[in-house]
């Protein structure tokens, strides 16, 4: 029965997805990040243990399809005037990290007996940090959007940069044609590049608009349109030797400045999960568990440098640029791995016969190790931010000129209301408070969020609401509500919950008037009254009651300029 089912490329796929579905469960029940319980889906059924996967190359484009569009819907978010504004910050420390990882690495090869050789190639394979990864956790604690979720996508696309020249040097030395020396090779890779960016220059400024439109009159062909997009961009960024990710990341940008990148984004998120799951089938499928015993001292010492040294350097690096020890900290643990790319890079070394099976063995060993561990210190940042917080007092300067000061630009120190989370739904708040004369003070972890509110001419702040530190600097005094309208999607209350920890936050700083919490879901009001929300707003069930008002005439409300809602703009 089993062999009949394995005997065809959908009956792989579909006994994958129902491996995928029992591990996740047992993962989730577990209270496991998904990303591991995937990885651990592609262990089992690798060739090590039950041997399911057989169609790779089927199972290899569904998962490259994936990437492409998690880097396409990437792109399509990204504020290109933030981009400019952290272009210093994302270089120095992507190419400070990845110098100070390849040196020590290196020594650290040599210490532990390996040749010269061997340590090099090791150590440039831990400098790679797993893109794909880190931004699927980011996305899924949506701070993606957050100062530090954006610096770590910029320094996260300059290793991009450096993993590709990386692999055209290593594909030059060794499997390179005759006629084609390696400058050569970087030489055409470059110019491809510069011609690539040229034609995505020209389609923003000519077509997108235009194209998306015409195409918008039909929402089922926009996004096969964006589909294609990301598809086809990944496919040219893959063939001139950028890789697909970069080839995604610009197919997101191309479209970030249309106004229908909001409704591109929202339809593909879900075939985006779902793809991505054979990506981590297949790398967990890829790690040969038969290597991993020859070298467990080494891999051990390997992964503390990764999971410690790399977050340090760039801890260090932020520091000193003027960044506050926070987003140093929270950007700085998304280097704490290496990434599927160090095993194809060591994979390469061992084809060429530069290296042996045993130092594919030891980077496969700290892959396992290290992306395990950090998807956990990434899901719990804010937690272990709170353990280390004392010690990491040497890492930020007296003054953080990076950083927004907390004093809105309108020189306010008071206000009647502060609000936390500057959505939709958060801003639509503000906005009507302002128009019935109510100082409020809007506080978002988001600088796109912070600019386009204060562009509205709303007091707004930039910083994290679950730091301690950062609330007690906010003018609370004066306040009388304090209001968050941050949702947490989970079933219950708990201790990870930033809804809690906003208002453990406020009481700490000395806040004794009315807080006032939100919930997407019923079932936790009476929780979150229990834990001391005055007042829990539940947006679906509140809207749903004043539809029902306005309709049976019990109430007009008229929009107004002052009510609306200000667009988020490419």
């Amino acid at each position: 029965m089993m062999e009949a089912l394995l005997g065809s490329a959908f009956g792989e796929v579909a006994a994958l997805l129902a491996l995928a579905a029992a591990i996740g469960l047992a993962g989730h029940l577990l209270r496991q990040p998904l990303i591991v319980s995937f990885i651990a889906v592609g262990l089992v059924a690798g060739p090590s243990v039950l041997g399911v996967v057989r169609s790779n190359e089927q199972i290899d484009l569904l998962a490259h399809l994936g990437i492409a569009i998690l880097l396409f819907l990437v792109g399509i978010k990204l504020d290109i005037k933030l981009v400019r504004s952290l272009g210093g910050v994302s270089v120095m420390t992507g190419l400070g990290q990845v110098v100070f990882t390849s040196v020590f690495g290196f020594l650290i090869g040599l210490a532990l007996g390996l040749d010269a050789v061997s340590s090099l190639y090791v150590a440039v394979a831990l400098t790679f940090s797993s893109t794909i990864i880190i931004v699927k956790l980011l996305s899924d604690k949506r701070e993606i959007d957050s100062l530090h979720g954006q610096i770590a996508l910029g320094f996260l696309i300059v290793q991009d940069l450096v993993v590709v020249l990386a692999m055209i040097v290593l594909a030059a030395i060794g499997i390179g044609s005759p006629r084609d020396d390696g400058l050569g090779l970087i030489l055409r890779t470059v110019g491809a590049g510069l011609a690539f960016l040229l034609c995505v220059i020209l389609f923003v400024r000519y077509a997108a608009t235009p194209l998306t439109e015409r195409l918008a009159g039909a929402p089922e062909l926009l996004i096969v349109f964006a589909i294609a997009q990301a598809a086809l961009f990944a496919a040219v960024g893959d063939a001139i030797g950028l890789g697909k990710e970069v080839g995604g990341l610009l197919a997101g940008i191309s479209l970030a400045s249309t106004p229908y990148r909001e409704t591109i984004a929202a339809r593909l998120a879900p075939l985006r999960d779902f793809l991505l799951l054979f990506f981590f089938i297949a790398l967990g499928a890829a790690l040969d568990l038969r290597l991993l015993g020859a070298h467990l001292l080494g891999a051990l010492v390997f992964s503390l440098f990764v999971l410690i040294g790399n977050p340090l350097i760039v801890l260090v690096i932020m520091g000193a640029m003027g960044y506050r020890k926070r987003t140093g900290f929270l950007a700085g643990l998304t280097v704490a791995q290496i990434s599927e790319f160090s095993l194809i890079f060591v994979a390469m070394g061992v084809s060429i016969g530069h290296v042996g099976a045993d130092a594919l063995g030891l980077v496969t060993m700290v892959g396992l190790v290290t992306i395990a561990v950090s998807t956990y210190m990434i899901t719990y940042s804010h937690q272990l931010y709170r353990l280390v917080e004392p010690l990491l007092g040497p890492f930020e300067r007296r003054h953080t000129p990076r950083e927004t000061a907390v004093v809105p630009a309108g020189g306010r120190t008071s206000c009647d209301v502060v609000l936390f989370g500057l959505g939709r739904f958060g801003t639509a708040i503000a906005m009507r408070l302002r128009k019935q004369g109510v100082a409020v003070m809007g506080v978002d972890f988001n600088p796109l969020a912070v600019r386009r509110c204060r562009e509205a001419g709303l007091d707004a702040v930039y910083g994290d609401a679950t730091d301690p530190e950062f609330v007690a600097g906010l003018p609370l005094g004066a306040a009388r509500w304090v209001v968050s309208t941050v949702p947490v999607h989970l079933t219950g209350v708990s201790q990870e919950d930033a809804r809690l920890m906003i208002l453990q936050a406020v009481r700490a700083a000395g806040f004794s008037g009315p807080i006032v919490l939100t919930s997407h879901g019923g079932a936790d009001a009476t929780l979150l009254r229990a834990h001391g929300a005055s007042l829990v707003l539940e947006p679906f069930q509140d809207a749903a009651d004043r539809a029902v008002e306005v309709l049976t005439g019990g109430a007009v409300f008229e929009r107004t300029a002052e009510t609306e809602i200000p667009q988020e703009r490419g």
